[in-house]
């Protein structure tokens, strides 16, 4: 009689659940990528702004190795914005056109990104920290987008590697983008600007990456294996450059 008064009781919680979290889990499912390709591009732009609107004449901009490599990469969170939302409104068709020049863009990003790596080169002990990683984090950006590729008629798996890929390149767009908060912490000493500037960069990074985690648990109920492998691989990179 106990055991059966509990079945019924865990049958009426699990339908409760179901009721309430059915809304989210429907509204993830329909806006995430939208909504987190749109605030990657964001950061892009915020980041690179100066490059963009603001000191459109500093030496970086006449220099054609990042002239080309920035075009890429803006390119990219571009392509990958438009992507998202080209499925969110159904134009599969589109969509595939577009797939294959964001697999060619893919491939200027990397190459114009081993280019601009190669010609500021200097050996691996005198990198800083994030300077190896970067070095590392490139090829592991390649790797997702050929698995993305070889993934292209599975879904699930094609659109979490694609982002997971570009969440591997954002270290000099979250580097750059708390500049424009600096001057509002004018009046702290700078050991507490760049404490401030570590926190930022740290927290956001690693909640882009939850964010992931956070959606695969509310639509599936589980982590993707997808999510789990990009995921795996983006903290080994930063492991071993912090360990060796």
């Amino acid at each position: 009689m106990i055991g059966q008064f509990r079945d019924v009781m865990k049958t009426r919680l699990q339908g409760e659940e179901t009721v309430h979290t059915a809304p989210m889990r429907e509204w993830m499912r329909q806006r995430y990528f939208s909504y987190a390709t749109a605030f990657l591009l964001f950061l892009s732009v915020w980041g690179f702004s100066d490059n963009l609107f603001w000191k459109i004449d500093q030496p970086s901009n006449s220099d054609p190795k990042f002239i080309v490599h920035g075009s890429f990469c803006l390119a990219w969170m571009l392509l990958l914005f438009s992507q998202a939302n080209l499925v969110r409104a159904r134009k599969i068709a589109l969509h595939r056109k577009l797939g294959v020049a964001g697999l060619f863009t893919a491939i200027g990003v990397t190459f114009s990104t081993a280019y601009v790596f190669w010609s500021v080169w200097r050996p691996w002990r005198e990198m800083s920290y994030l300077v190896q990683a970067n070095r590392l984090l490139l090829p592991g950006f390649s790797v997702l987008v050929l698995l993305a590729f070889l993934h292209r008629k599975r879904p699930d798996w094609h659109r979490r590697y694609i982002l997971l890929a570009s969440l591997y390149m954002l270290e000099p767009v979250l580097s750059r983008a708390f500049n424009p908060i600096e001057p509002l912490l004018a009046r702290f000493t700078d050991s507490q600007i760049d404490a401030a500037w570590w926190v930022f960069f740290i927290v956001l990074w690693n909640a882009l990456f939850l964010s992931l985690f956070a959606y695969d648990r509310v639509v599936l109920g589980r982590i993707h294996p997808a999510t789990k492998r990009g995921s795996l691989l983006f903290y080994t990179i930063w492991v071993a450059v912090l360990l060796f």
